[in-house]
């Protein structure tokens, strides 16, 4: 299983060189790149990752704000072109400082670490099982539902509908602990208030995802991870 991973960096040839990086190293798996720190924030209030490679000179948030808020279960490797950082960086328990401009040679080191580290959780979701139990109204009140079934997943506010064929499933719940009780493989995330199954998407383009012929919006937050997703089955 690779560790998820996503790139925080204002700088684009900064993080070109850090995605063609983890292409090259096949424990690593890229879930989205992100030039603005609050939209790095958003994506992790509904998406699990165990590695951020941060820069720490940020707009708005730096990085060292960040990984202060961020789970502490988020494995942080800080890149930098300052190196009056490292300590303040290490003692954020950071896994490592890289120094830019990063070598592949020390950027493989410091990834290395990870499969070392002990404390380090991998996302696993195969033990799944293959349907969830929803709460409808009433007490003790739940209804089956197959996770092959589910098209997709809405979110509206305090609640979400749960979207088959065959009927729509309203519960008080987050899109967020829905998206926790979902295989990440068979499921995405495509707009804050939408996360779709994979084998149900008839079509996409730039803007939209169809299923059941019905038009969902692709958010600009999500667009990266959702056609990497795409590039991985495509022919």
């Amino acid at each position: 299983m690779a560790f998820k991973c996503i790139i925080v960096d204002d700088e684009p040839p900064a993080t070109r060189i850090l995605e063609n990086y983890i292409g090259k190293v096949n424990f690593l798996e890229k879930a989205g790149v992100f030039n603005d720190s609050l939209k790095a924030l958003e994506f992790l209030n509904t998406q699990s990752v165990d590695v951020i490679f941060l820069d720490i000179q940020m707009p708005q948030l730096t990085g060292l704000q960040l990984s202060r808020i961020i789970s502490k279960n988020i494995k942080v490797i800080f890149t930098t072109a300052y190196p009056d950082f490292a300590l303040e960086g290490f003692e954020l328990n950071a896994v490592d400082y890289l120094l830019k401009p990063i070598s592949f040679e020390r950027f493989y080191q410091a990834v290395s670490k990870l499969n070392s580290d002990p404390k380090i959780e991998i996302s696993n979701q195969s033990n799944l099982p293959d349907f969830l139990f929803v709460k409808t109204d009433g007490k003790n009140k739940f209804q089956k539902v197959f996770l092959s079934d589910i098209l997709y997943v809405e979110s509206l506010q305090n609640y979400v509908c749960i979207h088959t064929e065959k009927q729509q499933i309203v519960t008080h719940s987050s899109l967020k602990n829905v998206i926790e009780s979902l295989p990440e493989n068979e499921f995405i995330q495509i707009h804050k208030s939408y996360v779709v199954s994979l084998k149900h998407v008839e079509s996409t383009d730039n803007f939209s995802v169809f299923i059941n012929r019905k038009e969902l919006p692709i958010g600009a937050t999500f667009k990266d991870a959702f056609f990497d997703k795409i590039e991985e089955n495509k022919i």
